[in-house]
């Protein structure tokens, strides 16, 4: 279970894989999947063949060896037992986003920390979101307020909401989560959470359509959000939150990654080093054309340097606050 519902059962992480779990499979940092495990069933990937029958039993966390090598070798296909290996990992809502089936655009893990922490949830806080999407943020929002809160998510596209609601019930989060199918933009949110939600969420391409209806839905000083990937959208959109929102501010985040790893510099011998000031300016000047830094460890480095694949703009994050009425 990705989520905790019951304070006295062990955290999934404490647990041991069982029939039926969903274990996250890493091979590296940006090469994981999500797996049913079933009994008799195989896991084979450029690191080998990996019985599933073999990670019944063990500790989430545990580091697997393949039963037959599929090509050897690699970041973590070391030389081992059955040769390469991989590591279970126990679903986690940071996980999950990072190994989910995109049906739609998604938020990430920089953008959906920032909104949990700016809808001020705890646990027992009711959500509305709309849309539902591929389910990132919903699962984080689900964690945020459980084990009593409650997120009611909307989509209007029929299949996807199916699936989001397969996704849910497959990670043990339909207690937390109701997924519906509705357009928000043209129907608003339902009635029945009028004044009774703490946060709302809306993901919309013409969210200034749904404003109306999410602050009819909120608690007194609850907090909007809206997520749109263009600036117009972010304008009109803080142009109809003017007249019962305050407090209205937007957040684009960028966010840089960094890769660290051991470089490829040959260490100088004993004698070398006594007297290696040539060489050691030699190296500076190259790691600062290559703008590395190099950390000597034992005639070896520690080479960091900003990733070249980071992710560049991903959208615009507005948050508001219910005016408090006589205010």
């Amino acid at each position: 279970m990705m989520v905790p519902l019951d304070p006295s059962s062990k955290p999934t992480s404490q647990r041991r894989i069982a029939e039926g779990d969903t274990v996250v499979v890493y091979e590296r940092h940006d090469a994981m999947r999500a797996v049913a495990v079933r009994p008799g069933a195989v896991l084979q990937n450029r690191f080998g063949v990996f019985r599933h029958d073999d990670w019944i039993g063990r500790p989430f966390g545990c580091k697997v060896h393949s039963a037959a090598s599929a090509g050897g070798g690699g970041a973590r296909g070391g030389k081992g037992k059955g040769g390469g290996f991989v590591h279970l990992l126990a679903p986690t809502p940071e996980l999950w986003t990072l190994v989910l089936s995109h049906r739609t655009q998604i938020l990430y893990l920089a953008d959906i920390s920032l909104v949990v922490s700016y809808l001020e949830l705890v646990p027992g806080c009711l959500v509305l979101e709309s849309g539902t999407g591929s389910g990132s943020l919903t699962t984080s929002l689900a964690r945020a307020v459980a084990p009593h809160g409650r997120v009611c998510t909307f989509d209007f596209h029929d299949q996807r909401a199916a699936s989001a609601r397969e996704d849910f019930e497959r990670n043990g989060l339909t207690s937390i989560i109701t997924v519906a199918v509705r357009d928000i933009q043209g129907q608003g949110f339902p009635e029945e959470h009028t004044g009774a939600a703490d946060a709302v969420f809306l993901d919309l391409p013409q969210p200034w359509l749904a404003i109306p209806s999410a602050g009819t839905m909120l608690k007194q000083d609850g907090v909007l959000c809206s997520f749109s990937p263009c600036i117009e959208q972010v304008q009109r959109a803080c142009e109809a939150m003017r007249s019962c929102f305050t407090d209205i501010r937007t957040f684009e985040i960028l966010l840089r990654t960094y890769e660290v790893r051991e470089g490829g510099l040959k260490g100088a011998t004993t004698n070398e080093e006594s007297n290696a000031v040539p060489l050691a300016q030699k190296k500076r000047k190259l790691l600062a054309a290559a703008e590395t830094l190099d950390v000597k460890q034992n005639s070896s480095s520690v080479m960091v340097r900003p990733c070249s694949t980071a992710r560049g703009h991903t959208g615009y994050l507005t948050f508001a606050r219910l005016r408090v009425h006589g205010n």
